[in-house]
């Protein structure tokens, strides 16, 4: 007699091999994601951060500030001198500081996201 009665499904080891497959992947792929993540927030701190220091340095020109002299954040600076006040990647607040001194975001300037959050410099004080 011939036999046509065979099993259409999958049998555990190769379902096993698969899954094992799947969790190597993962095991590769979520921390990088996670950098990629990290990395693509402290860019757009810094963008952010530059865009507020060059607003405010027209600003500062155009009204004959000088170093020490306030800046209203948002109400002086937007909409003439920048499209809108950003929000941050994550919640904080940016605030543009007196002319000549370096705007922030959760009181933290440009330089300090850069030493802190990038590349392989990067520590546990890092919120993002």
């Amino acid at each position: 007699m011939n036999r046509t009665n065979r099993s259409k499904g999958f049998t555990l080891v190769e379902i096993m091999i698969v899954v094992l497959i799947i969790g190597i992947l993962l095991a590769i792929a979520v921390p990088n994601f996670i950098t990629a993540r990290t990395n693509s927030r402290t860019q757009t701190c810094i963008a952010n951060l530059k865009q507020i220091d060059t607003a405010k340095q027209q600003f500062a020109m155009v009204q004959g500030l000088i170093s020490g002299g306030a800046v209203n954040d948002a109400s002086d600076l937007v909409p003439t001198y920048m499209p809108a006040w950003p929000t941050g990647p994550i919640s904080g607040t940016y605030n543009a500081n007196p002319v000549g001194s370096d705007p922030t975001f959760n009181q933290e300037p440009s330089s300090w996201y850069v030493t802190n959050c990038t590349g392989t410099t990067a520590n546990s004080s890092c919120p993002f």
